[in-house]
């Protein structure tokens, strides 16, 4: 892929999703894993992704997907330890909790957000970048979090931003691209 920015610190592109717990599909996690493709592909773009040490993720799928096409990906993890289920280029061990505070590094780490389906810690993620100001795109058809927040558009009342709807992997990827540069200025 061409490259698009000159003389930049890459864009940091969260994809936060549901833990398998939640019991998500294969074609959402080969979604996830197609938007992680095609963040890896894109040369001024960087992945992060909630490293779990337990069980897999839409993040984790993500992550494959970025290591496959040869992308960069940073697992921001819960606990002291490096231990991660997937091989993340860099991993940030936050020293907080799994839904004690490695949501907002995680979050905070981002210049853009794209959520797929999601639960509990997704939501949290979501709330966070949105009391912070970082974009969001919700990929949708994937139930979970995600679809009830673009329905909703907003998390209250002051609708400081909405959350995108993006119907594919690539349309999520472009609009997250574009929402980041634009945030950027």
């Amino acid at each position: 892929m061409e490259k698009i920015m000159k003389n930049e610190r890459r864009i940091q592109i969260g994809v936060m999703g549901s833990c398998v717990d939640l019991d998500y599909s294969k074609k959402t996690e080969e979604a996830a894993e197609e938007l992680g493709r095609l963040i890896g592909e894109n040369l001024d773009a960087v992945l992060f992704f909630g490293a779990e040490k337990d069980m897999s993720s839409l993040s984790q799928a993500a992550c494959r997907g970025a290591r496959r096409a040869g992308g960069l990906a940073v697992g921001v993890t819960y606990g002291k330890t490096f231990d991660v289920m997937e091989n993340a280029d860099i991993v940030i061990p936050t020293g907080l909790d799994r839904g004690g505070g490695r949501e907002f590094v995680l979050a905070l780490s981002c210049d853009v957000i794209i959520s797929i389906s999601g639960g509990s810690g997704t939501l949290n993620e979501l709330a966070v970048a949105y009391q912070a100001g970082i974009p969001m795109v919700g990929l949708t058809g994937f139930g979970g979090w995600t679809d009830k927040m673009v329905k909703e558009r907003y998390f209250d009342g002051r609708k400081r931003m909405p959350i995108v709807e993006a119907k594919t992997p690539a349309e999520a990827v472009a609009t997250a691209i574009n929402l980041a540069k634009n945030r950027r200025g």
